[in-house]
Parts: structure tokens; C-alpha cells; sequence
């Protein structure tokens, strides 16, 4: 009798065991670490109001009310079966917010019923419900990036390519321009219903599948289980109508296997939530970075004459033009130059425009791309509503015009100053249509906790000045 697909088999590597363990600690200790720093905060400021009533009051331990450690297990607990310390989910940081918001209604709610003249001080419920949110959501968001960091740093990941024939050089010529993934073997998707291919795949020494257009579903649900048994992750590239399925609720409807995908019960409020951290991080933003502005200019001026920002008119939401702000990083008379410039476009469908050594481009404004300061001013954008901190990016009238109709999609969106385009490779992309995939990945899937993670992930692409010119 064959076994069960859901026998345990080989399973993860000691090296790996030990990773996830290291993982997981580091997710505990900075959601406990989160959460005690916001209680101090809450018993700090509630000492000026109103002290804990007798029955809540059970005493300091290690600096902290007795009540906070009995809520810190619950926490913990509740993240725990809302796998909030897998790979997965660990980095679904609204996910997160909306559990510990969860917790603590649900303790007031206790604390009702175990006794109705029972009231906490609201300072300190306030206070720490809202330094907990933060604390957990900032924790978890700089914790995921280190570990991912570490990760990078310390090997190369394995990858063994699963595709059509046409597609696989495309895959790995991608792959090979990350530096943390390494391709150490591929296979047809026509031959994965082969026992001897996953032999291949786990002797390959792989430690993820990366998987497109497999002929059956039953294949990929078989190549599934068999990958898990050996501790190997699988990805699988979706196709246009299967990006939609992440979204969808497993469910049984006439007898049939569905995936059931409903509105939200407030709908548009996300979005609201989405357009106030736009407005607000604008406003900081030109705020702070004003000094830098200053600094900027001025080193624009001394180099070359002529205006410190460059306007350019854009196609933004549903087709509509604006015109974006930018620090000048071209000679004055850039625009005229490119017609000339055309026959050296680097791009293979000639959708963009990319001359890596772009004779136009001053010695600042080359220092000023590769940190991407030039965009700075597009905050400006962000705050008058023609743009957003995440989305598409706006491109000129130029490319707009080379588009394919599916393309045009994408100005279904409010475009933004960063995008799944920027930190997926940016200028090293070959062809328009890999980021027009990747624009429509971001509108299908789009969530506050997406949003939160491109800033993130765009910060340290920033840093490190990569895939930018």
C-alpha cells in the first residue's frame, strides 16, 4: 500500500532545524520586548491618573505589573495558533496589529463579566493598547528585515528551476542577477510527474523549487507533499487568474471544492487607512528632509546651471497627467538629447528608456540616483493626492505610448513613489512587461501589510544603492 502523502519523511537539514528555531526565538523575543516596552510606557504615564484597582493590582514583577505577564502569555499564545511565528505569516504585520487589538477587547470584556464594577484605568488601557499595536507592528517589521539579512548574508540559496522550455533560460537569467539565489539545476514541467525528478531535486542539494506551468493540478499537489517531506520550499508562479486564490477562503459549495472570496465588512476603509499614512508621511517627510533639501539644492547650483527640480508630465490614475517633482539630475537640455539617444535604448522592447551610462546625466545628479534622492521631492506629489508612498510608478508620456493594451492596467491604481518594480530589481528588469507582472501582482494582491513591506524592503534597497542608474 503506497504511504500516505503526509508521512513524515527525510525532513529539514540540522542546519536548517536550527535556523527556523533561531527564527522563531527572535520573533518571541521582539514581539516580548514590544510589548513590555509599551506597558512601561502605559504604567509611566497612567501613575499621573488613576492607580490599578486592588483585584488587577498583583504585584511588580521585574519592573512590570503582574497583570502585564499573564496578558504577555496570552499573547503569545493566541500568535502562536494564529501562526504568527511561521515563515509565512510572520511577516503579516497588520495581521499582527489586528490579533493584539483583538486581545486586548477581548480581556476588557473579561474583566466585565468577572466583575461589572471592575473598571481598568483607561489611560493605561489606552496607552497600552496603542504602544503595543506600534511596538509589535515596528518590532516585527525591523526583526523580519534582520533576519532576512542574516539569512542573505550568511549562504547563497539554492534553487532548482521547474519550467517550460522557453521559459527557463528567462528564470534563470533572473534568478542569477539576485545575489543571495543560486540555480543548481532545472527540469522540464512536462517531466515532474517523474519519481526520478524529485530524486534529482533533493540530490541537487536545493532548498527551494521555483515552479511554472505545471500540466496538472494534481501534479502540483503531489510535487507539494514531496518537496515538504524533504524540507524543500516550493514557489509556484501563478498565472493571471491564479493570483486571485491567495485571497480566497478554502470552502465546500454544492459538493465542490471552492475558494470562496467576499468583500470585507468595511469596505474602503483600508484604502482611507492607506491615503492618512500617505498624508502623514508626506508631511513628516517633507518636514525632516528639509535640511537635506537645502543641501541638495545647493550642491545642484554650484555644479551646473539652471532649475534645481525637474518637472515632467506623467500618466498617473486612469490615465490622467500631472506633472512629477524631482531633483535635476540631467543637463538642462536632457530632453532634447534623447531623441538622439534612442538607437542605445538598453531596453529589449524599447517600452522604457534605459542607457545605463547616460551621457546626460551630471556627476551629482549620477550620486543622487544611485541613492534615489532625486525622487525625494515627489512627496510633494504624495501630499497634493496624485501619488502614494507604494504603487506603480508613473512613467512619461514616451513609454505610455509604446504600452500593450494590458499594460494600461496598471493606471488603475494611484501610481506611487516606490513599488514591487523598485525592490524586485528595478533598472536591471529586460523587459516592460516583467514589471507590468509585477504592477498587477501589487493590485491583486494589495494590502496595508504589502504596502508595508515594499517601504521596508525599499529602505534597504536605498541604502545599499542597488539596481538603481
Amino acid at each position: 500500500m503506497a504511504a500516505d502523502l503526509r508521512a513524515s519523511g527525510d525532513g529539514l537539514s540540522l542546519r536548517s532545524w536550527l535556523w527556523r528555531w533561531r527564527y522563531l526565538l527572535g520573533l518571541l523575543v521582539g514581539d516580548v520586548a514590544a510589548l513590555a516596552g509599551a506597558w512601561r510606557l502605559a504604567v509611566y504615564l497612567n501613575q499621573f491618573y488613576m492607580p490599578l484597582p486592588p483585584q488587577l493590582n498583583w504585584g511588580m514583577v521585574l519592573g512590570l505589573p503582574g497583570i502585564f505577564w499573564g496578558f504577555a502569555a496570552a499573547m503569545l499564545s493566541v500568535f502562536g495558533v494564529g501562526q504568527m511565528y511561521g515563515a509565512v505569516r510572520a511577516g503579516d504585520y497588520v495581521q499582527a496589529g489586528k490579533l493584539v487589538s483583538w486581545l486586548y477587547g477581548w480581556g476588557l470584556v473579561m474583566i466585565y463579566f468577572y466583575d461589572p464594577r471592575l473598571a481598568p484605568p483607561r489611560s493605561l488601557v489606552i496607552s497600552a493598547w496603542s504602544g503595543s499595536v506600534v511596538g509589535i507592528i515596528g518590532m516585527r517589521l525591523v526583526c523580519c528585515w534582520l533576519i532576512r539579512w542574516i539569512e542573505v548574508a550568511r549562504s547563497q540559496i539554492s534553487v532548482f528551476i521547474v519550467s517550460s522550455a522557453g521559459r527557463m533560460p528567462k528564470l534563470a537569467r533572473s534568478l542569477d542577477r539576485q545575489r543571495h539565489y543560486r540555480v543548481v539545476g532545472a527540469a522540464l514541467s512536462s517531466t515532474i510527474g517523474s519519481s526520478a525528478i524529485v530524486e534529482t531535486i533533493v540530490k541537487s542539494g536545493a532548498r527551494e523549487v521555483l515552479v511554472e506551468a505545471l500540466p496538472q493540478t494534481e501534479l502540483a499537489s503531489r510535487l507539494y507533499w514531496r518537496l515538504r517531506r524533504a524540507g524543500i520550499t516550493l514557489r509556484l508562479i501563478p498565472s493571471s487568474v491564479e493570483t486571485l486564490h491567495r485571497r480566497g477562503i478554502p470552502e465546500i459549495f454544492a459538493g465542490m471544492p471552492t475558494l470562496r472570496l467576499e468583500p470585507p465588512l468595511l469596505s474602503g476603509w483600508d484604502y482611507r487607512i492607506k491615503r492618512l499614512v500617505d498624508v502623514l508621511g508626506s508631511l513628516f517627510g517633507l518636514v525632516v528632509l528639509l535640511p537635506l533639501f537645502g543641501l541638495i539644492a545647493i550642491v545642484i547650483c554650484v555644479e551646473s546651471r539652471g532649475p534645481i527640480f525637474f518637472r515632467q508630465e506623467r500618466v498617473g490614475l486612469n490615465g490622467s497627467g500631472f506633472r512629477i517633482w524631482k531633483f535635476r539630475t540631467m543637463a538642462v537640455n536632457a530632453g532634447a538629447l534623447q531623441a538622439s539617444l534612442e538607437a542605445q535604448n538598453e531596453s529589449r522592447d524599447g517600452v522604457l528608456f534605459k542607457v545605463r551610462s547616460d551621457p546626460r546625466v551630471t556627476k551629482v545628479g549620477a550620486i543622487l540616483r544611485r541613492l534615489s534622492l532625486d525622487e525625494l521631492p515627489q512627496l510633494m506629489n504624495v501630499l497634493l493626492g496624485q501619488m502614494s508612498l507604494v504603487g506603480p510608478r508613473p512613467l512619461p508620456l514616451r513609454d505610455v505610448e509604446r504600452f500593450a493594451d494590458w499594460h494600461h492596467v496598471r493606471h488603475q491604481v494611484l501610481p506611487g513613489m516606490t513599488g514591487l518594480w523598485q525592490i524586485s530589481g528595478r533598472s536591471d528588469l529586460d523587459e516592460f512587461d516583467d514589471a507590468a507582472r509585477l504592477d498587477l501582482y501589487y493590485i491583486d494582491h494589495w494590502s496595508l501589510n504589502l504596502d508595508l513591506e515594499i517601504l521596508v524592503q525599499t529602505i534597504g534597497r536605498v541604502l545599499f544603492g542597488r539596481g538603481a542608474y
